[in-house]
């Protein structure tokens, strides 16, 4: 653990960094469900460092979404605001995204293209680079870049219409 903790302490201050102010949930708490969700999955086959990472990002996403979901049903559906998925957005500090309609839009986009949606889980819930997010998937940088831009596009739309 000592060898992977700095790491997810950067994954989690990631996501933490995009969530309103006053969240429910601390960085430090977050690796920690973090943490118990990934022991619990003694079955699972570590590939590499980067595998490891991606899986820990999508942990970090589900407590998030988790939450999100939790709260959102205490507001009995109040409006959240729309956000918008891009650079500026990722790394603003905010007011926090709606969780549950990105993590709507990107099961929808994981229909139509799973990679893209893998993509943009990586990427923007991971906080992975481009060049972690290709050896990850194990395709080229250019695939990642070119798969972001249109993965973007697709869930802005998406997110516009809801």
């Amino acid at each position: 653990m000592p060898l992977v903790y700095a790491e997810l302490r950067r994954l989690a201050h990631h996501y933490m960094r995009g969530e309103r102010q006053g969240h429910s949930l601390q960085t430090t708490a977050l690796i920690h469900e973090a943490y118990l969700r990934l022991v619990d999955a003694r079955q699972m086959r570590w590939q590499n460092r980067s595998h490891f990472f991606a899986v820990s990002a999508q942990v970090m996403r589900r407590i998030l979404v988790d939450i999100a979901r939790s709260e959102r049903s205490h507001k009995r559906g109040g409006d959240l605001p729309h956000i918008a998925l891009d650079e500026a957005f990722i790394s603003s500090e905010g007011h926090g995204p709606d969780l549950v309609a990105i993590d709507d839009a990107l099961a929808a986009l994981a229909v139509f293209d799973s990679r893209k949606s893998r993509v943009v889980e990586l990427r923007f819930f991971g906080g992975l680079t481009v060049e972690e997010t290709a050896d990850v998937l194990g395709v080229a940088t250019e695939t990642v870049l070119r798969d972001w831009k249109l993965a973007k596009v697709w869930l802005l739309k998406r997110l516009e219409a809801v």
